[in-house]
């Protein structure tokens, strides 16, 4: 087994965990969102005159979400082709999925992956999506 891998090509995680792990040929990733490396910003997300979130872009957060686990991925030897199980949480399942999904495909074209799609009532952020990603790994 390895360490734990941490990259600051992806924002920080929110606890005390690591980006990923890989043991022997797989690699996985913790739970990834959209926030923006380095500033943490949520692409897409409007807040109103107290701070509350009052509006969120879920395409925005979908291609950002795609981006940070692609930067783990990179980080960890790994390549998006790699990717063999998705499991993604979205907090509006009626509302989101269809842009979720539509987006999903333009990026998993090509890739075999394997997806399961929950329906939650929260993320401990705000966001709207995350993944929680597998990758195998050749000659490990």
């Amino acid at each position: 087994m390895s360490g734990g891998i941490r990259t600051d090509a992806a924002p920080a995680p929110v606890g005390a965990y690591p980006h990923a792990r890989r043991v022997g040929n797989l690699l996985f990733l913790s739970g990834v969102g959209p926030r923006e490396p380095g500033s943490d910003k949520v692409p897409g997300n409007v807040y109103d005159h107290d701070g509350s979130l009052a509006a969120y872009d879920i395409e925005a957060q979908c291609r950002q979400v795609f981006a940070n686990v692609r930067a783990v991925l990179e980080a960890s030897g790994a390549r998006w082709e790699d990717l063999v199980d998705v499991t993604v949480f979205l907090t509006d399942m009626a509302r989101d999925f269809p842009v979720y999904n539509r987006i999903y495909a333009e990026y998993f074209a090509g890739v075999d992956a394997c997806r399961t799609t929950l329906g939650i009532s929260a993320l401990p952020t705000p966001i709207a999506i995350e993944l929680k990603c597998v990758a195998a790994l050749a000659g490990a």
